[in-house]
């Protein structure tokens, strides 16, 4: 007679993690999940990780199987023996890409695995423990006060304060781009591939601005590149704009004014004058006038032509007086232009301009009739009363030394200063000739 046996299979008690709405088995003899702080914890100091297997500590510290690569201190990833960058755990499912798959999805976060961004429309992996991108305010921040940007890399700041990895040269802020340890400047980040161009290549294109590279104008037939995070090029109104009313000339560099409003770089020898000029890379920085005075011997200055006779007026104006404008147009507030007609030196006073005019050669091949008509458009432009001091720097009339006539001309700009604030001018235009 045969017997029958019953195997009873008592069922396994299952404990769940005590957090609310949380499904997740609790660990080991807590009753929370390792999300949650249950199981065997890290002990590193501080650290508040769940311990990794049979160790006492996390994968960040050392628990856990390592990647078996010689030299190789990273996690090992999974069920593999080594870690994402040797190219353990679960890699993406995509042809040729040999990136790691993300979560508990089966793609890299370059074909749409991981966590993505809550934010309506928007494909971009969320960042970290957040459920945000970068650009939607996803992942670390940076810890400046009112910096709304992303931190980099380990750092707590962003770029702009200083966060990432920095250029490697010698006395150089700017961050590395890209896998390179240089900034753009010294040829970090891709570049552009056009033969012989060592520019850098922009946003998503591998060539540079002049090449073609980055976002282009949206005008029709335009080719010119678009201006920060607008779709025009300066020409057509994009980038940023000068602040001054009226004026919808570009903002230059990192200032908000246009170059003849005071913006972008400035020569370093004249930037403290109310006519300061703007800096160029061509001249190491000075101004083209100021470049010429100070390196005559310069190879570039010998290609550069200026009213040698003028600047040397108006240094000596500037060195002598506050507030003289030289060589600006004249601006009328009767329309957004300005007049054609300049003024080598002026200077408002109450109701008066003075006008210093470096007459170079005497003004010889100059037409006597175009010199009046002058007057009268520049009456035009300014309708209170004008002092004019016509200089002739030149031999061609008078033998005197230049020194002796800068110091006759300081003498008569004092006496016309004095003459105005007194109000002892009463002609509406007065014309004082020296040497002329």
């Amino acid at each position: 007679m045969s017997q029958e046996y019953a195997v009873i299979i008592k069922p396994r008690k299952i404990r769940l993690c005590i957090e609310p709405d949380c499904k997740a088995n609790a660990q080991g003899k807590t009753d929370k999940c390792v999300a949650h702080g249950g199981g065997t914890r890290c002990i590193e100091p501080d650290c508040k990780v769940s311990a990794i297997g049979k160790t006492n500590k996390c994968k960040r510290h050392g628990g856990g199987p390592r990647c078996i690569e010689p030299d190789c201190k990273a996690s090992a990833q999974g069920k593999t023996d080594k870690c994402i960058a040797h190219g353990g755990g679960v890699r993406c499912i995509e042809p040729d890409c040999k990136a790691s798959a993300m979560g508990k999805t089966d793609k890299c976060v370059a074909h749409g695995g991981g966590a993505r961004c809550i934010e309506p429309d928007c494909k971009a992996s969320a960042i970290g423990k957040t459920n945000k991108c970068v650009a939607h305010g996803g992942g670390a921040r940076c810890i400046e006060p009112d910096c709304k940007a992303s931190a980099q890399g380990k750092t707590n700041k962003c770029i702009a304060h200083g966060g990432g990895i920095r250029c490697i040269e010698p006395d150089c802020k700017a961050s590395a781009i890209g896998k390179t340890n240089k900034c753009r400047k010294h040829g970090g980040g891709p570049r552009c591939i056009e033969p012989d161009c060592k520019s850098s290549a922009q946003g998503k294109t591998n060539k540079c601005i002049a090449h073609g590279g980055g976002s282009r104008c949206i005008e029709p037939d335009c080719k010119a590149s678009a201006r920060g995070k607008t779709d025009k090029c300066r020409k057509h109104g994009g980038g940023a704009r000068c602040i001054e009313p009226g004026c919808q000339s570009s903002a230059i560099g990192k200032t908000n004014k246009c170059i003849a409003h005071g913006g972008g770089a400035r020569c370093p020898n004249c930037i403290d004058w109310i006519d300061s000029r703007s800096g160029s890379s061509t001249y190491d920085g000075y101004c083209a006038t100021c470049f010429k005075r100070i390196f005559p011997d310069d190879p570039r200055s010998k290609v550069i032509y200026t009213h040698t006779k003028e600047i040397m007026v108006r240094n000596i104006i500037n060195e002598n007086f506050d507030g003289f404008l030289h060589d600006k147009p004249l601006y009328t507030g009767n329309c957004d232009c300005t007049h054609r007609r300049r003024i080598d030196h002026r200077k408002l006073i109450g109701n008066t301009i003075l006008a210093i005019e470096t007459d170079e050669f005497g003004h010889i091949g100059y037409d006597k009739k175009d010199e009046e008509i002058r007057y009268n458009d520049v009456y035009m432009i300014h309708s209170g009363k004008w002092v004019f001091i016509r200089f002739n720097p030149d031999e061609n009339v008078s033998k005197t030394d230049i020194k002796e006539k800068l110091k006759k001309l300081i003498e008569t700009i004092h006496k016309c200063i004095f003459r105005i604030q007194n109000e002892e001018n009463v002609e509406l235009v007065e014309i004082h000739k020296l040497y002329c």
